[in-house]
C-alpha cells in the first residue's frame, strides 16, 4: 500500500499534537482513477472515518485510507524534506491517474477507465471529452460532454452510438447512459 517515511511521521506527529480533536490521518484520492486525480492527507476527527476505511497505526498516529482509494495507493510514498522555509510534505501516487481496474473494482472505477483510456482519446480528436458524473442506483451512467462536444450537432449519435455502446460492451451491468451537458452552449462546438 502507501509507505509513509520516518520523516513524515514525525512531521505529521507534530502536526497532529497541535489538533485537539484530531484522532489521526486519512489519506484519500478526489476523483481517482483520472487525470484530475488529486491525492490528499487530512486531518481525521471523529465522523471522518468511512465504512470500508483502512486503520493502519503508527508509533505516534494512527492513518485511514478511504477504501475505495486502496487500489490507487499501491506503491504510494508521503516524505518529509526539511528545508530552510520549514520543509515540504510530498506525496507520490504513481497509480492514482491509472486505475488498476479489475472485474471487482467499483463501477464507476471501471466506467472512468474506459472513458480515459477508449472513448475520450478518441473524442480528443474532435476536441471533446466525457466525464462520469455518477452512477444512479438503477445503473445508469450520468455523464457531462465537454470541449468540442458540448453543443456539437452529433453528441447524440456519438453517446448512444460511441459512448454507450463501447460502455455496455465491456461493464454490461450498465442499464444505460445519460447525458446532463447543456447542449445549448455551441461557442466550442466541433462542426
Amino acid at each position: 500500500m502507501i509507505t509513509i517515511t520516518e520523516s513524515a511521521q514525525t512531521y505529521l506527529a507534530e502536526l497532529l499534537s497541535k489538533q485537539s480533536d484530531a484522532l489521526g490521518v486519512r489519506v484519500f484520492i478526489n476523483e481517482p482513477g483520472t487525470p484530475r486525480a488529486e491525492t490528499c492527507i487530512a486531518y481525521c476527527r471523529e465522523g471522518d472515518i468511512e465504512e470500508g476505511d483502512v486503520e493502519q497505526p503508527y508509533d505516534s498516529f494512527a492513518a485511514w485510507f478511504q477504501g475505495r482509494s486502496v487500489p490507487f495507493l499501491e506503491d504510494a510514498l508521503v516524505d518529509y524534506s526539511p528545508d530552510k522555509m520549514g520543509g515540504q510534505l510530498t506525496i507520490k501516487a504513481p497509480n492514482a491517474k491509472m486505475p488498476r481496474v479489475s472485474d471487482d473494482s467499483p463501477i464507476e472505477d471501471r466506467i472512468n477507465y474506459v472513458l480515459y483510456n477508449e472513448v475520450n482519446p478518441s473524442l480528443a480528436a474532435h476536441g471533446g471529452e466525457v466525464s462520469l458524473i455518477e452512477v444512479t442506483d438503477d445503473q445508469f451512467a450520468v455523464l457531462r460532454f465537454g470541449g468540442g462536444c458540448q453543443g456539437c450537432s452529433a453528441v447524440d449519435m456519438t453517446l448512444k452510438g460511441g459512448v454507450e455502446k463501447t460502455l455496455l460492451e465491456q461493464i454490461p451491468q450498465l442499464a444505460g447512459v445519460r447525458d446532463t451537458t447543456d447542449h445549448t452552449d455551441r461557442s466550442q462546438a466541433y462542426y
